[in-house]
């Protein structure tokens, strides 16, 4: 029983982290035996959470990292790849296609960091994140589903 808590509470942990989130912990979860529909709705909360506090924090952030450039007396350069990849599809699909391409391309984190510098609402962000996550963890959760499927029925039609 504890031990199926624990696991759990480490899908939250690893789906909350940074360039790992829901689409890498969902798989391994399943492949761990824990409940698909279990472990996708905590991996999809963990990551949502840590998401949202990206935005809670956003502006703290931005305004810490203003002061240490400033008091050091660093200017700026250009955007960097990650920016301008963002920026591209910022120009070309808005807030809906950053969302939904982002956490494959960049992570969650990043994404929503990104979308709130470009001039997005928090209150949209979040909500099209929200969005971008559970499509990805629904496909995370259905490819490898579906792929413990295919590979039970041709060990067992061997």
């Amino acid at each position: 029983m504890y031990q199926s808590i624990w696991q759990y509470v480490l899908v939250f942990l690893a789906a909350g982290t940074p360039f790992i989130e829901a689409m890498v912990t969902v798989p391994f979860a399943i492949i761990a035996g824990l409940s698909p529909v279990v472990a996708s709705l905590i991996a999809f909360l963990g990551n949502l959470v840590t998401v949202i506090l990206v935005v809670v924090f956003y502006d703290y952030v931005v305004r810490w990292n203003a002061r240490r450039l400033e008091s050091k007396g660093i200017r700026k350069k250009g955007p960097s790849k990650r920016q301008e990849r963002a920026k591209r599809v910022w120009n070309r699909f808005g807030l809906p296609g950053l969302s939904i391409a982002g956490p494959f391309l960049i992570s969650s984190h990043v994404t929503i960091f990104m979308a709130l510098a470009l001039g997005a609402s928090k209150q949209a962000a979040i909500s099209w994140m929200a969005i971008s996550l559970a499509l990805w963890t629904i496909l995370a959760a259905a490819a490898t589903s579906l792929g413990f499927d295919l590979v039970s029925k041709t060990i067992t039609a061997e």
